[in-house]
């Protein structure tokens, strides 16, 4: 584990594996640098690869006041720090933050969007849903919250999130569980602005479950329109965790597009 200070102090904690050109992997709400664990054998074989714990998460600091900017920095200060060109996968909220990032740091190769969660114009998340699961988090039923943030944001079905719940990231899960709320409000207040990423010249591949809920869709759809250099690869059957649920599919696309 290697630790390096953001913008703002907070400590960043990443984990080195592998070799090669280098991957930063940035995970999503409710997770742990350990979520890639069912990817991560195949794509070190090809890449350095630095799985991240986003701040609040993992061994990764955080503070007392959140806001998703600092989060921005905190994958800057980590792209930063590996003095070369890297490539980025980010899921989720992950997604977003590596999206921004784009922004702040010339030292990007290629870029991989899963699933950003932003705002398109209508409401992402259900009204009272974010109060609902951070009073789970405060009666100490984090497992509950964890739970109910994959039934009714995410959207899975509950043989899908009974899978999840047999991953050892669970454990990880319970213990972010605080950072659940925080992040979808986040999510929800996130101003997507088209003309801010216009001049980003990279390849982005934009990665979509096929039986995603359609609000991930029109959010892939909203930055694929203002990239000029982007891609959408649809999964089908998939949904917002193809990374467990169809590791070897979600890998191929991984691999075929940095490795092209």
């Amino acid at each position: 584990m290697t630790k390096i200070k953001s913008k703002d102090g907070t400590e960043i904690s990443y984990w080195r594996t592998g070799s090669g050109a280098p991957l930063l992997l940035v995970h999503g709400t409710t997770a742990d640098h350990t979520r890639w664990a069912s990817i991560l054998s195949a794509i070190e074989r090809h890449f350095t690869v630095y799985a991240v714990d986003r701040r609040g998460s993992g061994e990764s600091g955080d503070t007392s006041a959140y806001a998703i900017e600092r989060e921005f920095e905190d994958v800057a200060a980590v792209v930063n720090s590996i003095r070369e060109p890297v490539n980025i996968l980010g899921h989720s909220h992950g997604a977003i933050c590596s999206l921004e990032t784009s922004l702040m740091t010339r030292n990007i190769a290629k870029l991989i969007l899963y699933e950003p969660p932003l705002s398109t114009g209508n409401a992402i998340y259900p009204p009272g849903a974010a109060e609902r699961i951070q009073a789970l988090v405060d009666k100490d039923e984090r497992g509950a919250a964890v739970a109910t943030f994959f039934r009714e944001i995410v959207r899975l079905p509950d043989h899908e999130i009974e899978m999840l719940r047999s991953l050892p990231v669970w454990k990880a899960r319970i213990a972010a569980a605080h950072t659940i709320a925080r992040e979808m409000r986040a999510d929800e207040q996130y101003k997507f602005i088209p003309e801010r990423f216009s001049r980003l010249d990279f390849s982005t591949l934009l990665l979509l479950g096929g039986d995603s809920p359609s609000f991930f869709k029109q959010a892939v759809d909203t930055v694929h329109g203002a990239l000029k250099n982007s891609r959408i690869v649809v999964m089908p059957g998939q949904r917002h965790t193809a990374m467990d649920t169809a590791p070897d599919l979600f890998t191929g696309e991984v691999l075929k597009f940095l490795l092209e």
